[in-house]
């Protein structure tokens, strides 16, 4: 019988909804971080140590599941980091000290990082070139709606049972996700696909194969560079918009999904002109638009010219992420047709990792607004000197 694959939309979708545990982990308790805190007997501060922990260690998880999605398969592996991912969450459900919280957090994004490492492997076990931007954009476009309502849907469960319930939430989520993989990522078919299990090889061997590839690694610096810009509003979103801005709850999550605005439409935009310009030029494009919205927002925070003039340049510079991050990832990927999980897991690591770093350093800032906007700046600078490394190494390969 001849094997069925399946279509890109289903593909898209489930992966889709595999990688949405990325952000609901990160941003669905956001709005509940002065209940966290005022449960627990901390500051926010310290409440807000838990993202960086979680990005940090999810660093780690993906560098161990990327490579033994390439031995082991991919399915192994999600479905392991799954299960531990919701064990992860129960416990967290329960945690009444901080300590214990953070030590259950990194459990939960260790295993988060074995899930979401599969996922551009699988992509790339599929699709190549232009396709496989497409299919990344799609599951772009599909899960930049779960950044938008997943504070909405944390101040809900906050509302109905405190800020344990969104952590309950996330448990019975990650195994949900499971059968649904199964029916469509992992159908059976009559031949063996692509991220089947492959033959066993050193670790190391393997990363340095990824390493050696040289023109692939100013991406790695460049995602990392530009998840940091997203990752140091996070951190400090609720200070931003709940203490700076007066907003209550249920105000933050409508300001922060309003990035979501912006990142669907430069999705949308990006999956239009993939056919025309390619994701290089495109990704060079967004990443200057990122870096002159910050402009703006250096210029607002300094002259204090208001939310009016604050929130559209934060929606830009946070929205350029829905067309640099798929771009980056196809473009990055592309180069490994073997070894595309260990690929795919430094590209993560780096990202969370170095991302992870940033944002807890990030923690330490002044409590001011131009003290976060000129942290994201110096981030965006990064981006633009890979831009311009990544053009003398294609002008030189020319």
């Amino acid at each position: 019988m001849a094997s069925r694959t399946p279509s890109h939309l289903s593909l898209a979708v489930v992966l889709a909804l595999t990688a949405a545990i990325g952000p609901f982990s990160l941003d669905a308790y956001l709005p509940a971080f002065p209940a966290m805190a005022e449960s627990l007997g901390v500051s926010i501060s310290d409440v807000s140590l838990s993202v960086s922990v979680y990005i940090f260690t999810m660093s780690i998880g993906q560098l161990i599941g990327g490579p033994l999605s390439d031995q082991l398969g991919r399915q192994k592996i999600m479905f392991s980091g799954l299960i531990l991912y919701s064990v992860a969450s129960l416990l967290i459900w329960q945690s009444e000290q901080l300590e214990s919280l953070l030590a259950f957090r990194a459990l939960q994004a260790f295993a988060a990082g074995w899930t979401l490492v599969s996922v551009p492997a699988l992509v790339r076990d599929r699709v190549q070139g232009v396709e496989a931007a497409r299919l990344f954009s799609l599951i772009g476009l599909i899960m930049v709606v779960a950044p938008g309502i997943a504070p909405t849907v944390g101040g809900l469960l906050l509302s109905l049972g405190g800020w344990s319930f969104i952590f309950l939430f996330l448990a019975l989520y990650a195994l949900l996700v499971i059968p649904l993989l199964k029916l469509v990522a992992f159908k059976k078919a009559g031949a063996a696909p692509k991220g089947a299990p492959g033959p066993k090889v050193n670790i190391l061997k393997r990363y340095a194969q990824v390493l050696a590839t040289r023109q692939a690694l100013p991406f790695l610096f460049w995602q990392a560079a530009s998840f940091s810009v997203l990752m140091i509003f996070v951190t400090h979103a609720s200070f931003v918009y709940q203490t700076h801005f007066g907003a209550n709850e249920h105000t933050f999550g409508l300001l922060f999904g309003a990035n979501v605005i912006v990142m669907l439409i430069a999705n949308l935009t990006n999956r239009s002109l993939l056919e025309r310009f390619g994701s290089r030029r495109i990704l060079r494009g967004a990443t200057c638009i990122q870096a002159a919205a910050i402009v703006v927002l250096i210029l607002a925070s300094v002259f204090d010219a208001g939310l009016y003039v604050f929130l559209p340049a934060m929606m830009v510079s946070i929205g350029m992420v829905g067309a640099i991050a798929p771009n980056i990832q196809a473009t990055f990927i592309e180069y490994f047709g073997v070894n595309s999980g260990t690929a795919a897991a430094l590209l993560g690591a780096s990202q969370f990792g170095i991302a992870g770093i940033v944002s807890a350093l990030s923690s330490r800032l002044p409590t001011s607004v131009t003290a976060v906007v000129l942290a994201m700046a110096a981030c965006s600078a990064i981006t633009l000197c890979m831009l311009v490394l990544s053009l003398r190494q294609e002008r030189a390969a020319a």
